[in-house]
């Protein structure tokens, strides 16, 4: 839920190469291992559906997506520790879940650190879930971390008309 009804409400708009520089501010204010900004461009370049979410001309959020063959891969979504449990992670899933059923995908599946509790919880309420385990997925200080491996079926009927 939104903290202030009254107040604007985000927007969401395709990623430009122009919010590279600040996406990649957010993707290390919040994780130790973050992209870099060169994998932000590869997904523009690659045609990635790429989102950021807006709130007063600020981006505070982002997804991106790559779907082929049927499936959809949620490769990233982050949300600005200043901006979040306010529903913004859970409007942008929802976003990234229609572009998922626009673009004919009949399952979305991503990867999530065991110790990101907020993420496997936002998730599993959005009908996610728990299909397996990535062994050694992610970087970590002490080596590596597995990978939650989460799917769903995508809802065909998310599709805008």
């Amino acid at each position: 839920m939104i903290a202030n009804p009254g107040a604007l409400a985000p927007q969401l708009r395709e990623m430009r190469h122009g919010d590279v520089p600040r996406v990649g501010a957010l993707e290390r204010e919040a994780y130790e291992f973050p992209w870099s900004p060169g994998i932000f461009r590869d997904c523009l370049l690659a045609g990635y559906v790429s989102l950021v979410m807006e709130y007063r001309g600020e981006v505070v959020g982002y997804a991106i997506m790559s779907v082929a063959a049927g499936e959809a891969h949620l490769l990233n979504l982050c949300i600005a520790l200043a901006h979040r449990r306010r529903g913004y992670g859970r409007q942008l899933l929802g976003i990234v879940l229609e572009r998922a059923a626009e673009a004919g995908a009949d399952q979305i599946h991503l990867e999530v650190r065991p110790s990101n509790d907020a993420a496997i919880a936002l998730y599993l309420a959005n009908g996610f879930e728990r299909i397996g385990v990535r062994r050694r997925y992610y970087r970590a200080s002490a080596g590596s971390e597995d990978a939650v491996l989460l799917a769903r079926p995508v809802d065909r009927h998310r599709r805008r008309r």
